[in-house]
């Protein structure tokens, strides 16, 4: 019989695909993780990874046996709750994925009040600009720029959000004036690195027509930076100038776009309610937080 620290252990190889990642999590030596694999896959009588120098990867029967680890996460999460939580509140882990922009200047807002009023709840961001794997639970939820379009994922619209051309007071000052968009072309554009663009929605300079980014990241915090050190021109969420009262909007009329913002959980967790009960939170605090940042922009 297959116990909870063993499928504990499962977990965190199947999400990490490697020893010594799982380790860290779990605080054990990667040789420790390794027997304790070795060991489940004895009693289990089968293959539940395939070894090869790029990692630890689920076989067919991992596949298998991932699924009802999760359910057993899930289960003791809740019990954990019951036992633990007042009457009414959250309790627990809960880990977001979620890119960069809203990751920094959205999420750390709204958890701080979720939090406030759920003093046993425990809340991770990841702040990756990448997809998430629901699935071998990197995250519990994810906060996504597009619908994802394969795999048993969940899609709600959280809310639409605005952006436009910015730039620091100092660098105006200092550069021939901004009229057109075509007057963009003798200016220093910051943005994202071309081929690290990990979804299309992301891709705003193709609708301004230029090409050439002198400055690039793949991260919106670097590109932020660079525009509050008055280094160029970039296109900024609008949700993110209340930080950075040096910025302003650059051709506001010529160029506004407009985004949304998906929270995506896996379809099995449907039926974890304290993960439904967050979700409501999440969402609600994202939207009240957003029209609040936006009105005073």
């Amino acid at each position: 019989m297959t116990d909870w620290d063993d499928l504990r252990i499962f977990l965190a190889v199947a999400r990490a695909e490697s020893l010594s990642a799982a380790g860290k999590v779990l605080k054990l030596n990667p040789a420790t993780v390794g027997r304790r694999v070795a060991r489940l896959e004895e009693a289990m009588a089968t293959r539940l990874f395939a070894r090869s120098p790029q990692g630890y990867a689920l076989t067919e029967e991992g596949q298998r046996l991932l699924v009802h680890a999760i359910r057993a996460e899930q289960a003791v999460a809740a019990a954990s709750e019951e036992v633990r939580g007042a009457p009414g509140q959250l309790s627990g882990q809960i880990r977001i994925g979620a890119p960069d922009g809203v990751a920094n200047f959205l999420l750390p807002q709204v958890t701080a009040r979720i939090c406030d009023e759920n003093p046993w709840l425990e809340v991770q961001i990841i702040a990756l600009p990448r997809v998430f794997n629901l699935s071998k639970r990197e995250a519990d939820m994810a906060i996504a720029v597009s619908r994802p379009a394969a795999g048993r994922l969940t899609a709600q619209r959280l809310t639409d959000y605005r952006l436009h051309l910015a730039a620091a007071r100092s660098y105006l000052d200092r550069h021939p004036p901004i009229r057109t968009l075509a007057d963009l072309k003798g200016h220093r554009m910051i943005g994202y690195i071309p081929d690290l663009i990990f979804d299309k929605e992301l891709d705003y300079l193709a609708e301004t027509g230029i090409e050439l980014v002198t400055l690039a990241s793949n991260s919106v915090s670097v590109q932020f930076n660079w525009l509050r050190a008055g280094a160029g021109v970039a296109i900024v969420h609008d949700f993110s100038l209340p930080a950075a009262p040096d910025l302003v909007r650059v051709l506001p009329e010529a160029l506004s776009l407009s985004r949304s913002f998906y929270l995506i959980r896996h379809a099995d967790d449907r039926r974890v309610e304290r993960l439904n009960r967050f979700a409501e939170l999440l969402a609600l605090g994202v939207r009240r937080e957003l029209a609040r940042l936006e009105a005073s922009a």
